[in-house]
């Protein structure tokens, strides 16, 4: 692969900057401390996303440079993803109130979309609708409530990194198969730099990656799928579809804390996820299911759809149904019993 050293170099470099990210908080006690509402039970360090976030910034200047991606998109996705981040950053180091974070995440995509030019055609059974200022609506609505579940989806050891690895490594793969080759430079990457933070996260994490992280993951992942929608319909179908574990859980575990009247922006522990790790009494178990079901499930359904005429909006469903009954039969969104 004529790139490949820089491959090597962003793997070996975020492995490396989350390491000393890890050492850092643990001496300036940026600690992650265990109470009712965490999935965890030691003190751990956190912080640690910043590492991804720093080294897919350098990638995509990387990318830039060879004309691997366009300027446009550069600006796009470097910009909104670093405007996340900071916000995250401080987040993590202080606090921010939830109306200014939210105002803060609707400018970072309002911003993405400007560069890409917002919400491209989408194709409902074989028909292309042009949604217009109506879908940048949507686009931008879209793209803020994937970064903010990101974030509520990180809640056991590894999830997030696994997920975010699965959903690059399929877009590649969407990509590859397509024709679009252009399309997998930048999701290789990110599945790199995550690929060297897991390292440090995987069951028993030995650091976490906080809001700066959980955000930046979110927004830019949201980012490629507009970006691989501008060269296909079917690509954005494909993508919603490899999001599916995350997407699933997180709506509708939301869902059910608004109708009971819960506060949604407070910590909580009522995800799916979260229920199963601890019916299982430990995170790797269902941190190995979701790359399972990434890689087993939802790969094939979004490949069935971008390369042999599935329907996008049919791949949904067919996908998101198991997920939905897993998330019931895990009592996604119910109130935990003391």
């Amino acid at each position: 692969m004529k790139y490949g050293w820089f491959i090597a170099f962003i793997a070996l470099l975020s492995l490396a900057l989350t390491w000393a990210l890890r050492h850092y908080a643990l001496s300036r006690s940026l600690m992650d401390i265990p109470n009712a509402r965490s999935s965890h039970s030691v003190p751990t360090p956190r912080g640690g996303g910043v590492a991804i976030v720093l080294t897919f910034t350098l990638a995509l200047v990387f990318l830039c440079w060879r004309d691997l991606i366009a300027v446009s998109q550069f600006c796009a996705i470097a910009g909104a993803g670093a405007l996340v981040a900071v916000i995250g950053f401080m987040d993590d180091h202080g606090h921010i109130a939830a109306r200014w974070r939210l105002l803060g995440h609707f400018v970072a995509a309002g911003w993405l979309l400007v560069w890409l030019g917002g919400l491209p055609a989408l194709q409902f059974a074989g028909v292309v609708v042009d949604l217009g200022v109506v879908g940048h609506v949507l686009a931008a609505f879209y793209l803020v409530w994937l970064l903010n579940l990101y974030n509520f989806m990180d809640g056991i050891d590894g999830i997030a990194s696994v997920e975010a690895i699965c959903v690059c490594l399929g877009a590649c793969l969407l990509g590859w198969l397509g024709g679009w080759p252009q399309l997998v430079w930048a999701p290789l990457l990110l599945a790199v730099c995550v690929g060297g933070f897991l390292f440090w996260n995987f069951p028993p994490a030995r650091i976490f990656m906080g809001d700066a992280g959980s955000g930046f993951l979110g927004i830019v992942l949201g980012g490629l799928s507009l970006q691989a929608a501008t060269q296909s319909a079917e690509l954005l179908w494909g993508w919603l579809i490899l999001l599916g574990v995350f997407i699933v859980d997180a709506t509708f575990t939301l869902f059910r804390r608004l109708l009971r009247g819960d506060k949604v922006y407070e910590a909580h522990r009522s995800h799916a996820y979260q229920y199963a790790s601890r019916r299982f009494g430990s995170h790797l178990p269902v941190t190995m299911a979701v790359g399972v079901i990434n890689m087993f499930w939802l790969l094939p359904i979004a490949v069935a759809v971008t390369r042999f005429g599935l329907d996008g909006s049919l791949g949904v469903i067919v996908a998101y149904a198991p997920l939905l009954g897993l998330a019931i039969r895990y009592r996604a969104g119910e109130l935990e019993k003391s």
